[in-house]
């Protein structure tokens, strides 16, 4: 039958990436099996519908929001990828997972229906898994398991939705969840790049504004303008609230992390799997702001990985857009609804009322560093200001963040170490010796001290050599070399004794 050409050589294809994986027997393995499962399932269906006489059909169906939503996720991981090659690298298992989408779309179609409608549907659901959680190659079979368990669950698990059957998880951020369950209830996070994705996304310079610009289309053809809206303003509200009530940040470098605010753009906003009212809506983000904050409260608290904190709600909040849309649509909420309001304008331009109002607030956010490149909670200074205020909270993420600057390579950092490690009365010399070799002299006075003297340990600012590692904050290291820039910058974050000096070490 012709229409199963194309899972036969999609599944060919797929099975052709063992011949460049060679490298690694699990690799194979793994694209071996999936291809030759694919094989199988297609000649089972095959002498199914021979003896059936079923007609098999396939379709060219593009849905409008599929190729929009997939041109802002491709510009996000190619951005990315530009400052982390290693999304580069990547690119060619996005590709084989985007082959086994369509053949295990095609064939699991095929298996209850006549009729396939191929077109961009996949293009979203393979990104936006690939934009979040990667595992790594020797575990990479699970990455095509969470694919065949996101078109399980569009494909069997369904209600009735205004009168038609849909679906009602997110075909991306469900397996997400289950995989991030999984992983979290098995303690084999490392298993995965999670940790990579949240930091070097993190690390890219103007990423916030990225995904703000090429999220915008999708915002103003499909109404999801109000959920993002919605959820950043309760997450960023969160941020100050806990920032008022504390002194210090609740994600430590910033009021809203990267992936959570790509989370907010390109994860949780698929139209068909949320509320179809206005004030539901921004019901529905103002929950995501809420449960991704709950979330990270509630790994941190259990020392489990964050990364996973905008994964985990967004089933839950599936499962409650019946409600919202049922809750919004009667007395009370009705009348609070937006679409009131605003009735005498069509759809599209209420659209484009609440994408501007997103863009208006999004600029004052950027322009006042509450989303961007150079939050203060990045700085070691504003740590130990807020550690000297009698934050344990800043104390412990200070002595951390010096320790991150030690092992690469500040003698000054070091130095810290090692009177801090005195302070709680343990061995130092390990961190002077490390100090002293970098090149650091209060280090190497330290060394030499007499265990009992009365006397401080010696202390320095941190050498014009080393600004560029510990004015980074939780950045990369700065490419800035010039020594005036590096003083003004040091100044800037608030260092002390940095303020004033003429770009030479004093």
């Amino acid at each position: 039958m012709f229409s199963l050409a194309l899972p036969s050589a999609l599944a060919l294809v797929l099975s052709a990436f063992a011949l460049i994986s060679r490298q690694s027997p699990v690799l194979v393995r793994t694209f071996l099996g999936a291809g030759g499962v694919l094989l199988v399932w297609t000649a089972l269906l095959y002498f199914k519908t021979q003896r059936s006489g079923r007609t098999l059909t396939l379709e060219y169906e593009p849905r409008r929001q599929h190729w929009v939503q997939a041109c802002a996720q491709t510009t996000v991981l190619l951005y990315w990828g530009w400052h982390a090659r290693i999304v580069y690298t990547f690119l060619p298992f996005i590709v084989a997972q985007l082959i086994f989408a369509y053949a295990f779309d095609a064939l699991l179609t095929w298996s209850r229906r006549d009729k396939y409608a191929i077109g961009f549907g996949a293009f979203p659901i393979i990104l936006s898994i690939n934009l979040f959680l990667w595992f790594r190659l020797d575990w990479f079979y699970w990455q095509f398991a969470m694919i065949a368990v996101g078109y399980l669950a569009k494909e069997f698990i369904r209600w009735n939705r205004d009168g038609k059957s849909a679906h009602i998880f997110n075909p991306s951020s469900f397996p997400l969840a289950v995989a991030s369950l999984a992983l979290l209830l098995s303690g084999k996070s490392n298993i995965t790049y999670g940790y990579i994705i949240a930091n070097t996304q993190f690390d890219t310079h103007f990423m916030y504004l990225v995904i703000f610009l090429v999220a915008l289309p999708g915002q103003i053809l499909f109404g999801v303008a109000r959920m993002t809206l919605a959820a950043v303003i309760t997450l960023f509200s969160i941020s100050m609230v806990y920032f008022a009530a504390t002194g210090t940040y609740l994600f430590y470098d910033t009021y809203i992390p990267v992936p959570v605010f790509l989370g907010m753009h390109l994860l949780f906003t698929d139209p068909s799997t949320s509320p179809r009212t206005e004030l539901g809506r921004i019901m529905f983000g103002v929950l995501y702001g809420v449960l991704t904050a709950v979330g990270f409260v509630f790994l941190s608290s259990f020392g489990l990985p964050t990364f996973y904190d905008k994964l985990l709600p967004v089933p839950l909040m599936n499962l409650m857009v019946r409600r919202i849309d049922r809750l919004t649509s009667e007395d009370p909420l009705v009348r609070l609804d937006p679409a009131q309001l605003g009735a005498a304008l069509a759809p599209r331009q209420r659209n484009v009322v609440f994408t501007a109002i997103w863009a208006a607030i999004f600029v004052a956010l950027y322009a006042t560093r509450g989303v961007g490149d150079k939050h203060p909670g990045q700085y070691l200074p504003f740590w130990q200001n807020a550690c000297q205020l009698g934050s344990e909270r800043a104390c412990n993420y200070a002595t951390n963040l010096i320790v991150v600057y030690c092992n690469t390579n500040s003698g000054w950092a070091c130095n810290e170490v090692g009177i801090k490690r005195l302070e709680l009365q343990q061995s130092a010399a390990a961190e002077f010796k490390r100090g002293c070799d970098l090149g650091f002299a209060p280090a190497c006075t330290n060394l030499n001290r007499p265990p009992n003297a009365s006397d401080p340990p010696a202390r320095a600012r941190p050498p014009l050599a080393e600004l560029p590692n510990v004015l980074r904050g939780t950045k990369p290291p700065l490419r800035e070399r010039d020594p005036a820039r590096l003083y003004a910058i040091a100044c800037e974050q608030g260092w002390p004794g940095m303020c004033g000096q003429q770009g030479t070490e004093q």
